[in-house]
């Protein structure tokens, strides 16, 4: 995975809004908020039968997912580094078995899984990061 599958992750999230006034950690604030929205719309469409917005949905999850494990910086905590780039691996996994088998529940799981990992990301938020976005 190379630095433009991670940059295309990131001009699918882009649309959002934020992009350009958010410091590194809100980006990554922002991919997750992404995929997360995207896997609600994927399990819609996966309920109503649209079985090519459903299959499209979920590779921009799964691309979002790459643009994640491609911004890790394994010079932080390496060990970390190595669980969260399985994490979403097995995430990604998750997600094609999800479109290839129409199960919501796998869905879910991965949304439940990025949720809890979002959820800590924004506490750890760097000292700077409040002052950025009170100036933005």
């Amino acid at each position: 995975m190379g630095f433009g599958y991670g940059a295309g992750a990131y001009q699918q999230v882009r649309s959002h809004g934020g992009v350009e006034s958010a410091d590194p950690h809100g980006l990554i604030t922002l991919l997750m908020d992404g995929a997360l929205e995207r896997m609600v719309k994927a399990r819609a469409h996966m309920q109503r039968g649209e079985t090519a917005a459903k299959g499209e949905t979920i590779s921009r999850c799964i691309e979002i997912l790459g643009g994640l494990r491609d911004s890790l910086d394994p010079k932080a905590d390496p060990a970390m580094v190595e669980r969260l780039d399985a994490l979403y691996d097995y995430m990604s996994r998750r997600l094609l078995q999800a479109n290839i088998r129409d199960d919501t529940t796998l869905i879910d799981e991965v949304s439940q899984l990025l949720q809890q990992v979002r959820d800590s990301w924004v506490q750890v938020a760097p000292a700077g990061a409040a002052e950025h976005a009170a100036s933005a």
